[in-house]
């Protein structure tokens, strides 16, 4: 893949969930800009072929062992923390073990990556982190218990990088979408279907739609358009952020 204006070469990012949707558009665009770009994700097989598809490299690895995410970071200068699942369950009969795998995948692993990836971004005295929040990193919907537990911690881990990341060039900064037409909400329409006693055509308006003004879901190129800005030059005062992009979910 040629880049398009070669914004970030010399750039190595990593992407993490992104064999597919929304990372794997991520993956493109930040190939696209002259990064080298490491694409991980459970599905080793459909990572390697992103990478391949954009001269990059890939790695099979699941978040659910924060120690396999350990060293993901080293050597790397832009970290895209886009990884995530779902389990959809009243708070009452969520099962605990579930509510664990989805922080370990969603905020610990993270933590684990970043955690990794900042000495060598202060040795270089540059570095980006962009964590993929959600509208629920922001707001509470019921069902979500430990989806939106994990993105308001991961939230958190943005805005303690910003700061202390600040004097050594490092940025962090979240991306709050709301639904995604990505294979994950395609299971979300399923499962809330079941959980609102509704047939699976009415989800789309009636629940994950109901708050917001724009009656459309988010592209997955949309959100790697602005994960890319965030880690191009015109972003470097840009940082502890959370840029919602949910039609305007937020704002009622």
């Amino acid at each position: 893949m040629e880049p398009r204006s070669a914004t970030l070469a010399g750039r190595r990012a990593l992407v993490t969930g992104g064999s597919s949707g929304t990372g794997a558009a991520i993956a493109r665009r930040l190939a696209a800009e002259g990064a080298a770009v490491l694409v991980a994700d459970r599905d080793g097989d459909a990572a390697a072929r992103v990478a391949a598809e954009i001269d990059g490299s890939a790695v099979g690895v699941d978040l659910a062992d924060p120690d396999a995410a350990a060293h993901l970071g080293i050597g790397i200068d832009i970290v895209v923390n886009n990884a995530g699942t779902q389990h959809v369950a009243p708070v009452h009969t969520y099962p605990p073990d579930t509510f664990s795998l989805l922080l370990r995948v969603m905020l610990e692993s993270p933590f684990r990556i970043v955690r990794s990836a900042l000495p060598g971004m202060y040795q270089r005295g540059w570095g980006r982190v962009v964590n993929i929040s959600s509208v629920h990193g922001l707001r509470a919907t019921p069902f979500k218990v430990a989806y939106v537990a994990a993105k308001h911690g991961l939230e958190g881990l943005s805005k303690v990088v910003a700061v202390e990341g600040a004097p050594h060039g490092v940025t962090s900064n979240c991306v709050c979408p709301g639904y995604t037409r990505t294979a994950l909400v395609a299971q979300q329409i399923a499962d809330q279907a079941v959980a609102h006693r509704i047939p699976p055509e009415q989800v789309l308006d009636d629940v994950l739609l109901a708050r917001s003004p724009i009656k459309r879901l988010v592209e997955p190129e949309e959100v790697a358009e602005l994960v890319t800005w965030l880690c191009g030059p015109h972003a470097r005062s840009v940082s502890g952020a959370s840029f919602s992009m949910d039609g305007g979910w937020t704002a009622n």
